[in-house]
């Protein structure tokens, strides 16, 4: 018998019954299908993270008052007995390869202009954050390089806040109170959106030193050194240690590169992609057992079949060929429909809730299809050696 001639006689036999091999084919494009929208929102979420934590460059590295070696987390200030300075933000300008340095806090407080009021974020950064972190000035200026003794009383309106505060009219020069204190506005930031549920343009930008004193702090919460594309991270590390250990005379602090958090951050997210794939695969196995019923019913109604086969000279490794010939066929089937449901499925939810990322990893659909066909195959391991054991005379005497 023919190679062409087996794929035919298997496509026969699954085309004699339809019903059945729709059914037990709708099992593994289930699975497919689960595999692949479950993964295509997981991968989705995968980008969609990164890309949030990348809008403000890549090459970034932050120092976090004190050393954290057990708790996997910054503890902040706690367990550290000197704070990171202003002073200690501005030595960091000496670090091999900085571009930016700048010094971060943050709080919640109410600002009001005129007779509007309302709570807002209110971030303290040095006048080179907007260049730092990418951030566009829509009018006006950012914070200017004043001295951290002497910095003016200068703030800069998030788009959103500008908006509820002054509505159409301009901003410029005109004297805000921030947590009681008066600001004079002197920017407005471009829109920027929001970054996991926090507003960035409901906010206002004051100078750090102004914004210690607002929410009665002795240093910053955490500082940043940008530095050049191509430089190496660990020189770079190394300068940071260097110059903050001659300063404070002990490793009282913790440097994490970007790079290191994004790394971490993808390895969380593959995992979670992972996890939800695997969940997919139940539905695989629920099919696989499809199969196995279908082939073992196959082999009992096609008896006789056999028999003639086997006394017109098929060997017993021919008959396992055309039965697993029928599994892997069916299983095939199964994985296109199910690649077909499931990217469609994907597509209406890319289209029709765009909030919702959606990206199909092909990695994954390539080896769905390939563990439909391992798993067809596997499952008609058992009814084609039952099918090649039979004996050609007591096979047609059920005729």
């Amino acid at each position: 018998m023919k190679l062409s001639d087996g794929f035919l006689f298997s496509w026969r036999a699954l085309t004699a019954h339809k019903l059945r091999t729709g059914l037990s084919a709708g099992g593994i494009a289930v699975g497919i299908a689960a595999i692949i929208l479950l993964t295509s929102i997981g991968e989705g979420i995968h980008q969609f993270v990164l890309a949030e934590f990348t809008q403000f460059g890549t090459h970034i590295i932050n120092i976090t008052p004190g050393k954290t070696q057990t708790h996997g987390g910054s503890v902040g200030s706690i367990g550290t007995t000197r704070p990171l300075t202003l002073e200690d933000v501005d030595a960091l300008k000496d670090v091999p390869y900085a571009r930016f340095t700048n010094g971060g806090v943050m709080g919640n407080a109410e600002i009001r202009a005129g007779n509007k009021s309302r709570r807002v974020m209110v971030y303290g950064e040095g006048p080179d954050f907007s260049r730092a972190f990418s951030m566009r000035v829509a009018a006006g200026q950012f914070l200017p390089h004043d001295s951290s003794a002497s910095a003016r009383a200068f703030a800069v309106l998030g788009s959103k806040a500008r908006q509820e505060l002054f509505g159409a009219e301009n901003p410029l020069g005109a004297v805000i109170q921030v947590g009681g204190n008066r600001f004079r506005v002197i920017g407005v930031m471009a829109s920027k959106g929001q970054i996991l549920g926090l507003d960035l343009d409901d906010t206002v930008y004051i100078p750090t030193a102004r914004a210690l004193e607002l929410f009665n702090r002795e240093g910053v919460m955490e500082a940043h050194v940008v530095y050049r594309p191509g430089a190496s991270v660990d020189t770079v590390v190394e300068g940071i240690k260097k110059i903050l250990l001659a300063r404070h005379g002990r490793e009282d602090f913790t440097v994490t590169p970007q790079q290191q958090m994004l790394s971490t951050l993808s390895t969380v997210l593959d995992v979670l992609t992972f996890a939800v794939a695997a969940l997919g695969g139940i539905s695989l196995l629920v099919g696989a057992v499809g199969i196995i019923t279908l082939m073992h019913i196959s082999v009992n109604e096609r008896v006789s079949e056999i028999g003639l086969l086997k006394a017109l000279g098929a060997t017993r490794t021919r008959i396992r060929t055309l039965f697993l010939f029928e599994s892997a066929g069916l299983s095939l089937l199964g994985g296109i429909i199910g690649l077909a449901v499931g990217g469609g499925l994907a597509w209406l939810l890319q289209t029709f809730v765009p909030a919702l990322p959606v990206q199909v990893p092909w990695t994954y659909v390539g080896g769905a299809l390939v563990a439909s066909m391992l798993i067809g195959l596997a499952a008609g391991v058992m009814p084609a050696w039952m099918a090649s054991r039979l004996d050609p005379v007591e096979a047609l005497r059920t005729e």
